[in-house]
């Protein structure tokens, strides 16, 4: 299920869409070709690598009859590569893996997505390539500069429509962005085109997938033409891309789709009698995941392509017996194999022996390397050293937020010391409700290179936990139903300190990923008092968010490139 790469679509049923509302002659001699889309995934900045896995596909779909394949959007240098566009010798390596692609191929047409410069301005470009030269190139127009996105700090905008033809057949080339808007469309639609092939590098969100195929839908019938979509698959730092390349015809209904968050070659025909163009599929779409399956799918991809990307042997994690880590776990085992995890509990006197026996039985059921190492030695130590220091300040309790802080550094320092010696990538385990308000340590459980729960609210971590215990049961059913607690101190829970998960995760999503203000929220029906605690603890903690691992976004506003506020700041919530 968790695979990194998908076999080619196998052939299940067959079927036709008449396009342009013409319905064919059987007395015009038809004629037909194939079309490819290569959903593939790139390495960023791995120029010559990426070269060579669209000449694979290349060669793949030649073999299977196709005439026509399609990469998306600046496959060779995978998306987005960022500033590395602004070194010296991109155009020379770019010009290096065009002319390997232009002749892999003489007899059919490849289309690919690159940078492009051009009398001194670097476009995102789509080429055509067919007998070993380039037939047309397509400069992005819509450049996106939003959310994840800052194209225009790269590259400028094209203005043309670009149609060439393909065995009779007059196609147009957009990229990305420009299917969210209208004029591409039109402007491709009056210079004559029949038919669109759409390059992308679009990433993963919780309902991505509907949005786009409602936008295809309205731009194919607009523009009265089919659309290829092929879209990238893979994990990038914090992006994720999960694919779902597919096929929408002129009257906006869905041809057939891509599995997505796999790799793979979608084939689709087309024939033309005349002026009369015909789309049939070998594969039936496949099925979009629901929400929970989705965001899993979307983790797995994320640890699994990080983790192999940046040439990390295997995780470590600290396992706490709290739902955080056992999820964590499950997602990390799922992307790499048991044999690539460990895991290690790290008690001190307020762990509970729950807690030590629900940490066993995970790393158990999931097959994983598992070892305890007590902290007390080493807090002990610690607090020994700084007696001096904290002569006449207040240490009242024994379990004030000094001392809750420095157990979590001793086991950062655990971790990053077992990952240094075992070239380990460590995974932090916070969560996206405790990123917000801070609920986590510096230096201490924010240790480490990949937070694979970022993005992921408290409430959606417990219904990912069911959802993977659905699958096999690797998460103790108490771990999901007890009170979360960080066991710091005495008897202590999450709530001791924050709302309740289900009010505080309503006002982060209105907050956070829909920039409410706070009369706004208080207005939804929460309480004076909890819209004003939480909204003060999300800004506080900016600088920590600053310090904290990367993680895989999977909302619409995720920290990090997605939402960027400064960290010194005066502004006072309000309207």
């Amino acid at each position: 299920m968790f695979s990194a790469r998908a076999d080619i679509l196998k052939a299940v049923t067959r079927f036709s869409i008449t396009i342009d509302g013409l319905p064919t002659d059987p007395t015009v001699p038809m004629t037909s070709f194939h079309i490819a889309l290569a959903q593939i995934n790139p390495v960023v900045g791995d120029i010559p690598g990426n070269t060579r896995l669209v000449l694979q596909n290349i060669a793949a779909a030649k073999a299977q009859g196709a005439r026509a394949i399609l990469f998306p959007e600046l496959v060779l240098t995978g998306y987005p590569p960022e500033d590395l566009l602004l070194r010296p010798s991109l155009e020379q390596r770019i010009a290096a893996a065009l002319q390997q692609v232009a002749v892999a191929e003489p007899d059919m047409y490849v289309v690919v997505g690159y940078p492009a410069l051009c009398n001194g301005q670097l476009f995102n470009a789509a080429g055509v390539f067919f007998a070993g030269k380039k037939l047309a190139e397509y400069h992005k127009q819509c450049l996106p500069n939003y959310r994840v996105f800052d194209e225009k700090r790269y590259f400028s905008a094209g203005d043309t429509a670009c149609v060439f033809d393909l065995d009779g057949v007059p196609v147009a080339l957009t990229v990305c962005e420009d299917i969210w808007q209208a004029e591409p469309v039109m402007q491709a639609r009056a210079a004559g085109a029949r038919m669109m092939l759409n390059l992308n590098a679009s990433p993963f969100h919780v309902g991505k997938q509907q949005e786009r195929e409602q936008i295809l839908s309205q731009q194919a019938l607009a523009g009265a033409m089919p659309i290829f979509y092929c879209n990238m698959v893979g994990g990038q730092d914090e992006l994720i891309f999960d694919g779902g390349s597919c096929v929408m015809s002129a009257d906006g209904t869905l041809c057939t789709r891509s599995e997505l968050f796999s790799d793979s070659l979608l084939f689709v025909t087309v024939e033309k009698a005349g002026e009369a163009l015909q789309i049939s599929a070998d594969a039936l779409p496949a099925t979009v995941p629901d929400p929970d399956e989705s965001i899993y799918q979307a983790l797995v991809c994320s640890v699994r392509d990080y983790v192999n990307k940046n040439g990390f042997r295997s995780v470590v994690l600290g396992l706490s017996g709290g739902i955080d880590s056992a999820l964590t776990l499950a997602i990390a085992v799922d992307a790499l194999g048991a044999d690539r995890v460990e895991a290690v509990m790290m008690p001190y006197r307020y762990t509970s022996s729950m807690s030590l026996e629900d940490a066993e039985a995970e790393a158990h059921a999931l097959g994983v390397k598992y070892s305890v190492i007590p902290i007390e030695p080493a807090v002990n130590a610690f607090a020994a050293m700084l007696s001096g220091s904290f002569a006449g300040e207040n240490n009242a309790a024994v379990h004030d937020a000094t001392v809750q802080n420095l157990q979590a550094r001793c086991r950062g320092v655990v971790l990053m010391a077992l990952s240094n010696k075992k070239g380990s990538l460590v995974l932090t385990t916070g969560n996206k409700s405790e990123v917000a308000v801070g609920y986590c340590t510096l230096y201490g459980d924010m240790a480490g290179g990949f937070d694979v729960l970022k993005d992921v609210l408290k409430t959606r971590v417990y219904a990912l936990s069911r959802y993977r215990n659905a699958l096999s049961p690797v998460i103790p059913a108490r771990v999901i139903d007890r009170p979360p607690s960080a066991e710091l101190a005495p008897d202590q829970t999450d709530q001791d300190s924050l709302p309740p998960y289900d009010v505080l995760d309503a006002i982060l999503q209105r907050y956070v990923e829909q920039d409410e203000s706070a009369e706004q929220i208080m207005a939804a029906g929460f309480t004076v008092e909890d819209v004003n605690r939480v909204i003060r603890l999300v800004d506080l903690n900016e600088y920590k968010r600053r310090q904290a691992a990367i993680g895989p976004r999977i909302t619409q506003r995720g920290f990090g490139r997605d939402r960027r506020y400064p960290v010194t700041n005066g502004w006072k919530p309000g309207v």
